[in-house]
C-alpha cells in the first residue's frame, strides 16, 4: 500500500474512532470492546498507560468488554510455550491489579479455551486469498522482527484467527494503535464477505468492527530510541519494586544539555520521560519541564521515580493480594471461558445455519 493510501485509510480511521468515543459517552450499551494481549511475559508501564487504563475506562463507562488472552498467537513467533501458563495467570493478576472487574459485562479468558469460535477460521479462511494474507503490513513487520528462518502458515493467518477472535463475540469496537489497523480492516472485509456470500437471504450475522484508536502517544523505552519491551530490557515492569523502578530510571537515557525543555522533536529521550511523569500526574508536560528546570537530568529522574511509584503502589499492593490467590485467578479464567463459550456457540449455530450446514 503507497504512503498516500496508509495516510488516508489512518484519517479515515481516526475520524471514525472519534465519533465512535462521543457515542460510546452516550450509548455504551450499542458496543462490544474485544480486546487483549498474547502472554509472552509480564506487562510493563507502557500497556498500563497505553492500553490497561483505557480498558478499565470503557468497563467503567459500562461498555460490554471481552478480554482475550491470546495463548496460541504466541506459537507463531515464539518458543517460550513451556512458560504460557504461568504467563496467562501473570496477564489476569495485572489486569485485575490495574482495575479491571469481572462482572457480567467483563470477562477474561485464553481463546484456546474457546474451540468454536476457532472453528470459525475454516470458513474465514476461504473469505482471503494468499496474496491479502503476504502483502498485510503488520504480518510483514511482525516477520521481520521475530527474525524467523522459517515463516509458519500460523504467522501468515494469525490476522484471520484474529478476526474470529472479534468476530465470535459480535465485537464492534477494538481498541488499537496505528499499526493494527491492517489487521481491524481484514477483519472488516471479512465479516463483510460473509454477510455477503451466505446471508443473502437473512439478517447479517457479523457487525464490521471499528477501531478505537488510542489517545496515548507512543512510550519510549528507557533508552529512549525504541518501543518499550522487556524483551528490548528498556521498560519498568509492573511488578517492579519501588528500589528496582529508582534503579531502572537512574540507567534511562537522557542528553548533555542540563537545562530540561520539552522538545519531543530535538530531545526525544528527555521528552519522553517528561510524558511519563505527565501520565502518572496529569501535568503538562512543558510546565514539568519548566518546574525542574536547571536541575538537570538528575531532578527529571528523581521526579518521575516519586511520580511512577506514587502512582503504581495500589496497583503492586493489589498484586501483592492476588498473588496468594491462585484459585481466585484460575475461577476468574473459566469464568470467562463458560461465558465465551455460551457466545461462541451461538454464534456457530448461526454460522452452520447460514452455510447451510445444519443436521
Amino acid at each position: 500500500m503507497e504512503s498516500k493510501e496508509i495516510s488516508a485509510t489512518y484519517e479515515a480511521a481516526l475520524e471514525r474512532s472519534k465519533k465512535i468515543e462521543a457515542d460510546i459517552q452516550l450509548h455504551p450499551e450499542r458496543y462490544k470492546v474485544l480486546t487483549g494481549d498474547r502472554p509472552t511475559g509480564r506487562l510493563h508501564i507502557g500497556h498500563y498507560f497505553g492500553s490497561l487504563q483505557n480498558r478499565v475506562r470503557l468497563q467503567n463507562m459500562g461498555v460490554p468488554t471481552c478480554i482475550l488472552i491470546a495463548d496460541y498467537q504466541v506459537l507463531t513467533d515464539h518458543e517460550a510455550f513451556s512458560e504460557i501458563s504461568q504467563n496467562t495467570k501473570q496477564l489476569v493478576i495485572d489486569y485485575l491489579a490495574a482495575g479491571i472487574k469481572p462482572s457480567d459485562k467483563v470477562i477474561i479468558y485464553p481463546h484456546s479455551y474457546i474451540p468454536e469460535a476457532n472453528q470459525l477460521m475454516l470458513p474465514f479462511l476461504t473469505l482471503v486469498s494468499s496474496s491479502e494474507l503476504e502483502r498485510n503490513p503488520t504480518v510483514k513487520e511482525e516477520i521481520s522482527k521475530s527474525e524467523l528462518s522459517t515463516v509458519n502458515a500460523g504467522m501468515l493467518t494469525y490476522p484471520i484467527h484474529q478476526a474470529c477472535d472479534i468476530l465470535y463475540c459480535k465485537g464492534t469496537v477494538v481498541p488499537v494503535g496505528k499499526d493494527q489497523l491492517p489487521h481491524i480492516e481484514l477483519t472488516q472485509k471479512i465479516a463483510r464477505r460473509f454477510n455477503k456470500k451466505f446471508c443473502k437471504n437473512m439478517e447479517p450475522i457479523f457487525p464490521e468492527p471499528s477501531a478505537l484508536l488510542s489517545k496515548t502517544p507512543s512510550i519510549l523505552g528507557l533508552d529512549g530510541s525504541q518501543k518499550m519491551s522487556k524483551s528490548r530490557g528498556n521498560a519498568i515492569m509492573l511488578c517492579a519494586s519501588e528500589d528496582e523502578t529508582a534503579s531502572l530510571i537512574k540507567k534511562a537515557k537522557t542528553d548533555t544539555e542540563r537545562h530540561i525543555t520539552y522538545d519531543p522533536v530535538n530531545r526525544p529521550e528527555v521528552a519522553n520521560l517528561l510524558m511519563l511523569i505527565s501520565l502518572c500526574t496529569d501535568e503538562d508536560p512543558a510546565a514539568i519541564a519548566e518546574r525542574i528546570g536547571d536541575g538537570g537530568g538528575g531532578l527529571l529522574k528523581k521526579t518521575l521515580t516519586e511520580a511512577l511509584n506514587e502512582k503504581l503502589r495500589p496497583l503492586r499492593a493489589e498484586r501483592v493480594r492476588l498473588e496468594a490467590s491462585p484459585d481466585y485467578i484460575r475461577s476468574v479464567l473459566m469464568d470467562g471461558v463458560k461465558r465465551a463459550r455460551e457466545m461462541a456457540v451461538a454464534t456457530l449455530d448461526e454460522v452452520r445455519r447460514a452455510m447451510n450446514m445444519e443436521i
